[in-house]
């Protein structure tokens, strides 16, 4: 067993001020280190134009882009060094698992993946220049790997598959993109519709209506469909689909047998974060290991956060942030059981030994 932490980032102000203070933050991190030695095993085979890239995120969230300016002057990095590790375009990403539903009121999320790849950093931002205010783990920096915005938009993503990559954003860049610029689902689908992709993965996104839409999109296409619970395989694009779904249909089984009888958030989110119901996994080497659980409540805005399975979440009330109150703690703690090292917290997360 492995203890394992989750730093808690409140931040309010300019993107620019954001993206220098979250620079400052990396510069000597072992994030960074760990990083460094992972490239050296998997280098992109392209170059990140900075003009493709402006021109991709400015379309769609002006303010992202400057705080990549901000990580820049902080890191006094090459532009193209940032990109590659923070702008979220064009760049590769290995698979991964994850665990959607959703319920009266909640949106709840097994993160299916590997510890070298976890950045352990729970981000609240409230932007003073534009763009809306949102809570959630940060991936890559800038990305969401899920999160809800101030207008009760919430967004969770599961991986299909890296057949045939475009030119496009990765999935945690989107996620960031969708709740600093959507305020509702219709929103959300359109910007899906209109973003390029650079992988084939399934968007989930709900809002304070009770409406949930199932975003199916690949580098070639986009389909919309409605549900309550996603896991990583297309229902609609299944030409698309990986050719091992068992796993994958497995808990989307589990979930939809147990839907109908659960009464509140709080069973949902055991369903998914106790070991022992079937959803959860332990498969870290094999980069489908639950991370955390999260859960997201839009009428109330808050947001539950756990690492690690049979824990209690961390209850953050967004509304009262959003207000001025600060969050008190630091860090979420949990427990996970793997010996992999985590890229925050560990020397040697990197690829030399997997």
């Amino acid at each position: 067993m492995k203890q394992i932490y989750s730093d808690i980032i409140q931040f309010r102000g300019t993107h620019y001020e954001f993206g220098y203070m979250q620079g400052e933050e990396f510069k000597d991190s072992l994030t960074v280190k760990n990083r460094e030695d992972q490239w050296k095993i998997r280098q992109p085979r392209f170059t990140v134009e900075e003009g493709e890239v402006k021109r991709a995120i400015t379309q769609f969230a002006p303010g992202v882009w400057e705080e990549l300016l901000g990580m820049q002057d902080a890191l006094k990095w090459p532009i193209e060094r940032v990109l590659q590790e923070f702008g979220g375009y064009r760049l590769d990403y290995v698979r991964s698992g994850c665990s959607i539903m959703t319920g009266d009121d909640y949106l709840i999320r097994n993160y299916d993946y590997h510890p070298k790849t976890y950045e352990g950093r729970y981000v609240l931002f409230q932007p003073t220049d534009q763009g809306y205010s949102s809570i959630g783990p940060s991936q890559r920096g800038t990305g969401r790997m899920d999160a809800m915005n101030e207008k009760g938009l919430v967004m969770g993503y599961n991986f299909m598959n890296r057949k045939n990559p475009g030119d496009g954003f990765i999935c945690c860049m989107i996620g960031r993109l969708i709740v600093e610029a959507c305020a509702n689902v219709e929103e959300a689908v359109a910007m899906l519709k209109e973003i390029p992709h650079r992988h084939s993965f399934t968007y989930v996104v709900y809002d304070r209506s009770g409406s949930t839409y199932i975003v199916e999109t690949s580098p070639r296409n986009v389909e919309v469909r409605t549900a309550s619970a996603c896991t990583n395989h297309f229902e609609i694009m299944k030409n698309e689909n990986r050719h091992h779904l068992i796993d994958s249909k497995r808990r989307l089984g589990i979930i939809q047998e147990q839907e109908g009888s659960l009464s509140s958030a709080y069973e949902a989110y055991r369903l998914f974060n106790d070991s022992n119901q079937g959803v959860f996994s332990d498969l870290y080497s094999s980069w489908a290991g639950t991370i955390h659980t999260s859960a997201y409540l839009p009428k109330e805005l808050k947001a539950w956060i756990a690492l690690g399975g049979n824990q209690e979440p961390t209850i953050i009330d967004f509304a009262k942030w959003l207000k001025g109150e600060a969050v008190e703690l630091d860090r979420v703690m949990g427990v996970i059981d793997t010996d992999i090292p985590f890229v925050h917290m560990d020397e040697g997360a990197n690829w030399f030994r997997t």
